[in-house]
């Protein structure tokens, strides 16, 4: 059943709009509006901005309006997706997350979530009710993640408002594993988006005591932005306490551990490269991404993510062959994933080979992350 937009159309003729009019400011065909309207697709990211701007709302506030579904009667409740086809359809996104792009996986995610919010106020049975907001508290937690992906780490407002709303679900729920991991997604947003080291170090460091209990992999996986938000800091000792602290945890993992897979030998290792290169240690950074980058080859967000560190430690290193050698591996793999963070690195070498701009290779990188950001 797909759920008309009807919050949407409202707020389009609130604006001022026809949908024609509002087709031509956006530059699309009318059906594109007639669709996101009726439900039947989602405004691609590089479209959202604008969008909100025209209709006079904040990009939180339009991605309420995308996902809020309409009141539905009595005969269309009966119709609707059970709780087992949410959260099937839920975790069929979540097996893509790692190697699919996030804005082809947006709109799913993003319909899905509107469903478990809506039928969660609908239903009446306190069992389902209770299941409906355990859904809904990792549904939110991956809302947050796809909409700050698909932004390339630029909109940090709305990821925010999908992590608020899935602490409070977890906690409505009494599931301290959910409350930790969207506690531990929001400090990504203080340390990665608004550049908040401090900031950020204190929301992980509360993310690994909620977990500490219930999964010692998250808390492993919480201690690790611990230690990177440490590195960000120039903290170098309490660094290192927090990696020592995350490699005790990983021995704590158990076969239940609901966060199990969260944590591993690679993990750790692909982090404590990353806490190196922030303290200027580029050769140590070095030696341990590299064997990281090739065992994470199945999970390109993450391997784009340590392909561009290397790149970095090449760079600061002076090693303009390796650095662009990386920076090629890194863009391959960016091109299968989109992943945010993958991005937020490969430009950020890209603007650091400056000195090096009138060197061919450098060149046709450049060339390479310009096509990269202009593909949608």
């Amino acid at each position: 059943m797909v759920a008309k937009r009807i919050a949407l159309a409202r707020a389009r003729k609130a604006a001022g709009f026809t949908q024609e009019k509002l087709a031509e400011a956006l530059r699309v065909d009318v059906s594109t509006i007639a669709n996101w309207e009726s439900g039947k697709s989602t405004p691609v990211p590089i479209k959202r901005p604008k969008l909100a701007k025209l209709l006079n709302v904040s990009s939180s506030e339009l991605e309420d309006l995308l996902s809020r579904p309409s009141p539905h009667s009595a005969a269309q409740l009966a119709d609707a997706p059970s709780t087992d086809d949410l959260r099937e359809r839920l975790q069929r996104v979540e097996l893509a997350y790692n190697t699919a792009p996030s804005t082809s996986l947006l709109a799913t995610a993003s319909q899905n979530h509107g469903q478990i919010t809506y039928l969660q106020s609908q239903v009446r049975s306190k069992r389902e009710r209770r299941e409906l907001v355990a859904l809904e508290a990792e549904s939110a937690i991956l809302m947050g993640q796809l909409v700050w992906d698909a932004s390339q780490r630029r909109d940090h407002q709305a990821p925010r408002k999908y992590f608020e709303q899935a602490v409070q679900a977890a906690r409505l729920s009494g599931d301290s594993v959910a409350e930790a991991y969207a506690t531990l997604r929001t400090s990504y947003l203080s340390l990665y988006g608004d550049k908040a080291p401090a900031e950020g170090l204190a929301v992980a460091q509360r993310a690994a005591d909620t977990a500490i209990d219930a999964s010692p992999a998250l808390a492993g996986l919480a201690l690790l932005h611990v230690a990177e938000a440490n590195a960000m800091l120039g903290q170098h000792r309490q660094c290192d306490q927090a990696l020592d602290d995350a490699r005790r945890q990983l021995d704590r993992v158990h076969a239940v551990d609901m966060a199990g897979d969260y944590l591993t030998s690679a993990e750790i290792d692909r982090m404590a490269g990353s806490c190196y290169l922030f303290l200027g240690l580029s050769e140590r950074a070095e030696a341990i991404l590299r064997p990281v980058a090739r065992e994470l080859e199945s999970k390109k967000k993450s391997q784009s993510i340590v392909l561009g560190n290397l790149t970095l430690a090449y760079i600061q290193q002076g090693e303009l062959h390796e650095a662009t050698r990386s920076l090629h591996q890194t863009i391959d793999a960016l091109e299968t994933s989109r992943g945010g963070g993958g991005f937020t690195l490969a430009f950020e070498a890209g603007r650091k080979l400056a000195p090096w701009r009138h060197e061919v290779a450098v060149q046709e990188l450049h060339d390479r992350l310009f096509t990269l950001i202009a593909t949608p």
